[in-house]
């Protein structure tokens, strides 16, 4: 004790550390851990001790990020240069060109991109570089990376297009062209159109413009892309059906087939854009969108859930409901998760409880959490309500409804939101001693790591040290790497010894 509280805690770390059979430590998050603490070459030791080559390539990734992250932009770009397989060192360049150029080394970004090897990838690293360089500012620099962007999809247009098409809007809008932006966006739906004539797309890009437009009040490519057009009937022969050929057909004349199939008639009209579709649309919207923005978009949700062919359909139901409740449309949601199996509904309600919430509504979320049959999802309800409480800086409130709640293991989830705001607001010994109250120790221990967070260096080493005690190492180490970046590489260390 005497040598100070840095050693003692290090040596207690070696002491609970174990490694159980099968832990991989040369993955997930403790070489990240060590790359974002200023221990890049230990963190590449480890992950170079994988053997299978793919796998190996995508810890070593995700390494270049951490330490990016942490601003090691010289030690992320020599371990991507050193990534063995090609595809996945230029994923590892791409990810350091809008880094260098948010850094103000726009040169040293330009030189990754003309360095990444394979032209799918060229496109996208000239769009991320126009991106970055349109957030600072500089629209003539970013217009001349994005045309070069545009002149590689244009000449060498790959899967990735929509992507890069739908960045270089964003491009577009941040330099106040928006005429430019809306020639992209009809570009995004064409190809989603032409690749995809059956109807399924992957639809994450298109959705980006959609929502853009959208939060924008402009719905007219979303109700365009959501009009309904029959879909050409075949007979049993493979011959199209009379009324399939346009214009053109002899409506008078009977094709040869199944007469039966031609007299049915044309199936029910198919939107374009599906289920899944929507339920992109709807979530890119749903932080940011106004209450007409929403309400609009939610009638179109609805009327596709009536019309479209059911799939995806709880899918999109999900999305709907979260979005109306996020607006305190909460009746209109609940009738629609009432639509669901039984199973699914109860979950549904309570994530309805907790979106309604987040609205502001917590008088009402909490008499709704309240109203919930299911035990478990009751709990999970009472708990999103109480998060929000605490996060509104009603920790009082907050902590007056998690008396309410039965379930040990739920009060104690909900407890921690409560133990992080008291201390942020500057009651840390009303926070610790709300944490001995906690049922499980492992609860119990998040808890108090919160707290690690918020108090000062001499009180942070102190509960470290409980947290430790409660619940071995893994807790606190994110948390330790503020008050003690050693510890990362003691604990790797010592299972490793």
């Amino acid at each position: 004790m005497q040598s100070g509280f840095e050693p003692c805690l290090l040596a207690v770390l070696r002491l609970s550390v174990g490694r159980p059979p099968g832990t991989d430590l040369a993955g997930g998050w403790l070489p990240s851990a060590l790359a974002r603490t200023g221990h890049l070459v230990r963190a590449a030791e480890l992950a170079y001790t994988i053997s299978e080559e793919l796998k190996q390539g995508r810890e070593l990734l995700e390494l270049v990020k951490a330490a990016a992250g942490a601003g090691d932009l010289g030690g992320a770009q020599a371990l991507a240069e050193s990534i063995p397989l090609r595809q996945q060192r230029d994923q590892a360049l791409l990810a350091l060109v809008p880094a260098w150029a948010r850094a103000g080394e726009r040169a040293r970004a330009v030189a990754l991109v003309v360095r990444i090897r394979y032209p799918h990838n060229w496109g996208w690293a000239w769009a991320l570089l126009a991106k970055a360089v349109a957030d600072s500012g500089d629209i003539d620099e970013a217009l001349r990376f994005a045309a070069r962007a545009d002149d590689e999809v244009s000449s060498y247009p790959v899967d990735g297009t929509e992507k890069v098409l739908a960045l270089l809007v964003e491009v577009a809008v941040a330099t106040g062209d928006h005429d430019r932006a809306a020639a992209l966006a009809d570009r995004v739906e064409d190809r989603f159109r032409s690749r995809n004539p059956a109807g399924w797309s992957n639809p994450r890009r298109l959705a980006v413009v959609l929502a853009r437009e959208a939060l924008a009040g402009d719905l007219d490519r979303l109700d365009a892309l959501l009009h309904t057009e029959p879909e050409p009937a075949v007979g049993a022969d493979g011959t199209l059906c009379g009324w399939a050929l346009g214009e053109a057909a002899d409506q008078d004349m009977v094709l040869e087939g199944d007469l039966d199939e031609a007299d049915a008639g044309p199936p029910s009209p198919r939107s374009p854009l599906d289920a899944w579709d929507m339920a992109c649309v709807l979530d890119a919207v749903a932080e940011t969108a106004d209450q007409d923005v929403a309400l609009a978009l939610a009638d179109r949700a609805e009327a596709l859930l009536e019309t479209g062919d059911g799939r995806d359909h709880d899918i999109l139901v999900r999305s709907v409901t979260l979005l109306l409740a996020r607006h305190g449309q909460v009746e209109r949601a609940m009738a629609l998760a009432d639509l669901l199996d039984p199973d699914l509904r109860v979950g549904r309600q309570a994530e309805i409880v907790g979106e309604l919430a987040r609205y502001g509504d917590t008088g009402r979320a909490e008499a709704l959490a309240h109203a919930i049959p299911d035990r478990r999802a009751q709990s999970s309800a009472q708990i999103e309500v109480v998060r929000e409480l605490a996060r509104r800086g009603d920790p009082d409130r907050a902590e007056a409804l998690v008396h309410s709640i039965t379930d040990r293991w739920a009060k104690g989830e909900a407890l921690v939101a409560v133990v992080r705001e008291l201390a942020r607001r500057g009651d840390p010994g009303r926070a610790e001693a709300l944490t001995r109250s906690i049922a499980y120790r492992a609860t119990r221990a998040r808890a108090l790591a919160a707290l690690v967070e918020l108090s000062e260096p001499s009180q942070a080493c102190r509960l470290a040290a409980q947290v430790v005690v409660l619940d071995g190492w893994n807790p606190v180490l994110p948390v330790l790497e503020r008050i003690v970046p050693r510890s990362v590489s003691v604990v790797v260390d010592q299972m490793t010894s």
